[in-house]
């Protein structure tokens, strides 16, 4: 083999080590900002959804997600690059990662990067070589495609400032949702080492959008704000302190998503970690089923878990579950209820619940202009009154009948397609 043959076996060695490390982080899931092409540079980045997702126009976009290096000087119990698991460890130089960044996307395999590390030496050492990348990737190659870029707990204001600069997206994990969990887990970790970076993304942000009304050509900095992730089900926190901490996140004027990682039992041989099998994966879902609600549907944390249910049910959704225990919010009238009543129907989204009060003022809508708006009928029928539907209510029956009949197996049947509807409605 020649010189150049056994470099590129080496990267490609790297990359597999190095992406299998990475795999553990959902976080990057979504990007949210438009980045034009410009003459001379290499690439865009456009619409919602990055990493194997679906923008708003229907296309998928793909997006390296890799980390600089897995070797880490943390030894945190849940996580499978700790200090002292035997596994194999490999480190991309700043040059070599803007390379195989460049080449994947001239040759069309990703729209963009998702850079995370693990830490080495310190914060501040690794944060700069990860700033090093995105400032090569920009100012060298001209690079326009998306940059999400995972900030280093404890990494200095500078560095930070400096990466909001070159990345449209900047996260920190805040990984347990309460300290004192997170220092039986990871002991050489805490939360003020994760806020102090969300407060300089924060600053950056806000300082930048107002310094853009002013002066049109001002830099951009992470334009698309900021996420963290959550692990669940590696301690005994409840579903309501999970939400709590949300919403403590999302009051912070930058905070975009919080995303929810069912734990994974990496490391099973650790007792501090309980012996699962599998990630609790509906419990995860309903997370975010309620996270939805939360930011979209003008729901309060104590509507939807409180202290006789601090956690969530996991048999159905957080809106259903809240609506069977208030029987005596509905039957809902289609025609006559405001928009934040018709909202918290069961199988009725943001979009339905808008088409129904526009739709309403030009006549009264029965179930079959419903059904056309897409509302799922199945969930709807027990908590709504219209024109012409003559079902029973949950008033009429009992909140315990219809979940029965709602969560009732169907067999030698296909299902209905009003049932395959988006997990929030």
């Amino acid at each position: 083999m020649t010189y150049f043959e056994v470099m590129k076996a080496e990267i490609l060695d790297k990359l597999q080590t190095l992406a299998e490390s990475a795999k553990y982080d959902v976080s990057c899931a979504s990007s949210g900002t438009t980045r034009k092409s410009t003459p001379g540079g290499i690439g865009s980045a456009s619409g919602w959804g990055i990493c194997h997702s679906f923008t708003e126009d229907g296309r998928c976009v793909s997006l390296l997600k890799i980390m600089l290096t897995n070797y880490c000087m943390y030894d945190c119990a849940y996580c499978i690059n700790r200090r002292s698991n035997d596994l194999k460890r490999a480190t991309f130089s700043v040059s070599e990662l803007v390379e195989l960044t460049i080449e994947f996307y001239r040759r069309n395999y990703i729209e963009g990067l998702f850079l995370s590390s693990g830490v080495v030496n310190s914060p501040d050492y690794t944060m700069e070589r990860m700033v090093r990348v995105v400032k090569d990737l920009r100012k060298v190659h001209r690079f326009n495609g998306y940059i999400h870029m995972k900030s280093i707990p404890g990494a200095s204001q500078h560095l930070v400032q400096e990466a909001g600069l070159y990345s449209d997206r900047l996260s920190v994990n805040i990984e347990i949702p309460t300290e004192e969990n997170l220092k039986m887990l990871a002991p050489e970790k805490d939360h003020e080492s994760v806020y102090k970076p969300m407060l300089y993304i924060q600053q950056g942000v806000l300082q930048s959008t107002e310094e853009r009304q002013k002066y049109r050509y001002a830099p951009r900095f992470a334009p698309a704000g900021q996420s963290t992730q959550m692990i669940i089900g590696a301690t005994n926190e409840t579903d309501r302190q999970i939400l709590n901490t949300s919403v403590a996140l999302y009051n912070r004027p930058t905070m975009k998503r919080v995303y929810y990682s069912g734990y994974i039992p990496v490391n099973s041989y650790d007792t501090r970690l309980p012996n699962v099998k599998q990630a609790p994966l509906v419990r995860e879902n309903r997370l975010y089923q309620a996270d939805w609600l939360l930011r979209f549907y003008e729901f309060n944390v104590n509507e939807i878990v409180d202290d006789k249910y601090p956690d969530l049910d996991l048999e159905i959704d957080p809106k259903l579950s809240w609506a069977l225990r208030h029987p005596e919010s509905f039957p809902v009238d289609i025609n006559k209820a405001d928009y934040a009543m018709i909202l918290r129907v069961p199988g009725i989204g943001v979009k339905s619940a808008q088409l129904i009060v526009a739709s309403r003022q030009f006549s009264k809508l029965g179930s079959y202009d419903l059904k056309k708006m897409g509302i799922v009928m199945k969930k709807a029928q027990y908590f709504i009154t219209c024109n012409e539907l003559k079902s029973s209510t949950v008033s009429d029956s009992s909140p315990e009948y219809v979940r029965k009949i709602l969560t009732a197996k169907k067999t030698g049947k296909k299902e209905d397609s009003q049932q395959v509807k988006l997990i929030f409605d």
